[in-house]
């Protein structure tokens, strides 16, 4: 491979490993000050041990998302200095937003939620978690700023003196439709994909303890309620098999796990990620269907590509399987379709509708940009864009079925949808992580795809966006970067797993704070120490 091939295949794999913590992040902060806020309204126990629960889940996701993305940045000026140096003016600054304002809050008001437990009042302590979480997401903006610039460059000018864009309207850059779409689109995908890691891990649990509660009923009191050692457990138990489902269950963190904490903090926690599963599912085909709109009238080769239509058509179909053989349209052909939905979703008309095909506008390009292949890799467009869709639709199901099952305080405890909760996480985030390669090598050959509306001197391809570097010095990156990267992967789902496992501290160790304010010091009963005197959040010097 040359170095193009590597510094892309380098981007690519680092980039997929980051969005497996950003999208988790940006939906589970929110769903972890929802939590919050219900036990602050309601005072219900089982609330404060889902956020906490979760909280912990959260925090190390959090950690291991900014570990990997510091290197993201720096592959601008490693690995495509032509990029960098073409578009550096506008590139930089939301990035430099992004670090300087969203990134410091973030950090900001993590500590103050980890570290003001007991310490802060309860109302500044609720404010950290939404301030924490609204900056996740502001930090998102930014880059889904950025990344709008290169799908659909606004507020730019092209300077021929320096041979380079310079920004010179940031309201327009801010506004770019590219970019607002592309962020509705992510936002509501994230809540989509951390529900469904709600749902699935408060459901594995839920399960679970109601097959072990009913497996052992006769022993309930030593294998739900007990939270001590194996020793203890087996002497409690009164008969041979209460002694041996006793000890079975000691050596296991479900027997520190009571039915309550399946009906007051699994069952709620689980519901409310198919409520919002529900709600986020269908604001992403909303916001994906407006999307697609624009990247048919805006880009329209990515648009084609998806479809696999090669020749110019009035009202094609809708593929729903086409053959696609790489990035040509040699031998591709539609195998089934619905007719005059394409025009319908693209227009909103089922007839009248013109879509340009493959083959058309790489005769348009080249007369427009020079000599060149405009032609994405016309096989992963394709299946990305279905499989994209077919994840989004089948999270959106499950939930629904989800609630119907839990419906009236049901609690399954079968075998089976204990391991379909688990089996159902992984579906999210393979849909996120196909949905950015298809809008990502949907627009290939651009690193800054032209627009039509624009300024036409401001376009660039990934071929003079390059770093002149030997192969042999990308080669080292790549592998590099890819060591650590799996590493750290490793190291985030061993945390997660563990953590995940260990379920909920026993109640007694935890217990739930008192709500009222003592003395009107502003500081709750539990904020305050054997004296009675207020303990507000310290510093070490």
């Amino acid at each position: 491979m040359d170095v193009l091939d590597l510094s892309r295949w380098q981007f690519g794999i680092t980039t997929v490993y980051h969005f497996i913590f950003v999208p988790l992040t940006l939906g589970l902060t929110v769903l972890v000050a929802i939590m919050q806020s219900i036990w602050m309204g309601t005072k219900k126990e089982g609330w404060y041990r889902a956020t906490k629960f979760f909280g912990k889940l959260m925090v190390i996701n959090f950690a291991l998302g900014v570990a990997t993305g510091i290197v993201q940045e720096f592959q601008f000026g490693m690995n495509w200095s032509g990029y960098s140096a073409y578009v550096g003016d506008v590139f930089g600054a939301p990035l430099a937003f992004e670090g300087l304002m969203a990134f410091f809050l973030e950090s900001t008001f993590l500590g103050l939620w980890i570290f003001g437990w007991g310490r802060l009042s309860r109302k500044a302590h609720l404010a950290s978690a939404w301030a924490f979480a609204l900056a996740t997401n502001i930090s998102a903006f930014w880059i889904i700023t950025a990344n709008g610039f290169m799908q659909h460059p606004v507020g730019a000018e092209y300077n021929p003196e320096t041979g380079r864009a310079e920004l010179v309207d940031f309201g327009k850059l801010l506004g770019n439709p590219a970019g607002l779409l592309a962020f509705a689109h992510v936002i509501s995908a994230s809540f989509l994909l951390s529900a469904t890691f709600v749902a699935g891990i408060a459901g594995w649990w839920m399960s679970r303890i109601v097959r072990n509660y009913s497996q052992n009923n006769p022993a309930q009191n030593t294998l739900l309620q007990s939270n001590v050692a194996e020793g203890s457990a087996v002497e409690k138990a009164t008969d041979k098999a209460a002694k041996k489902a006793a000890k079975k269950a000691a050596k296991d963190s479900i027997g520190a796990h009571t039915i309550k904490d399946a009906e007051t903090v699994f069952r709620p926690a689980f519901r409310l990620g198919l409520l919002v599963m529900i709600i986020s599912g269908i604001l992403v085909i909303v916001s994906g269907h407006y999307q697609m709109q624009w990247v048919f009238d805006d880009q329209p080769m990515k648009a084609a590509s998806a479809e696999v239509l090669c020749k110019t058509e009035t009202d094609p179909n809708l593929s729903l399987l086409s053959k696609a053989p790489g990035n040509n349209c040699e031998n591709a052909d539609e195998i089934m379709g619905i007719p005059g939905m394409l025009s319908w979703l693209i227009d909103g008309k089922t007839s009248g509708v013109t879509v340009e095909g493959i083959e058309n506008l790489q005769h348009k390009y080249e007369k427009m940009y020079g000599p060149g292949d405009y032609r994405p890799n016309i096989l992963v467009t394709y299946w990305c864009f279905r499989l994209m869709i077919a994840m989004g639709v089948f999270s959106l199901i499950l939930a629904i079925i989800g609630l119907v099952v839990t419906s009236k305080g049901k609690m399954p405890s079968s075998k089976h949808f204990e391991r379909f909760a688990v089996f159902c996480l992984p579906f999210p985030f393979i849909g996120h992580a196909l949905g950015w390669i298809m809008t990502e090598m949907g627009r290939q050959p651009w690193i800054v795809h032209p627009n039509p509306s624009g300024d036409p001197r401001i376009h660039l391809t990934v071929d003079e966006a390059v770093s002149p570097l030997a192969p042999h010095e990308v080669w080292i990156s790549v592998i590099g970067f890819t060591l650590v990267y799996l590493i750290l992967a490793v190291v985030w789902f061993y945390l997660m797993r563990r953590y995940t496992a260990v379920g909920l501290r026993p109640a007694d160790k935890e217990p739930l704070p008192e709500f009222k304010d003592d003395d009107n010091d502003g500081y709750p009963d539990y904020a305050h120490d054997e004296n009675g005197d207020p303990t507000p959040l310290s510093f070490a010097y």
